[in-house]
């Protein structure tokens, strides 16, 4: 049972990661301040911890 619940917290981990990673992709990607540099730099941070980076891009964005 205790495998069963270690699945299921790694599944919604997992989940979670890959809708942050999407949200902060879209947003980069509609950026048009951004030169293409910038914006592949931000992808791919997004796809490597989004939870810490999201804030970042948006500190930097304001």
């Amino acid at each position: 049972m205790s495998e069963l619940i270690l699945y299921a917290v790694v599944f919604l981990l997992l989940i979670g990661h890959c809708l942050m990673a999407g949200k902060m992709y879209r947003q980069v990607h509609e950026d048009q301040n951004l030169s293409v540099t910038e914006k592949n730099d931000w992808k791919l941070k997004a796809l490597i911890l989004p939870i810490y980076f999201f804030p970042k891009y948006k500190s930097t964005k304001s």
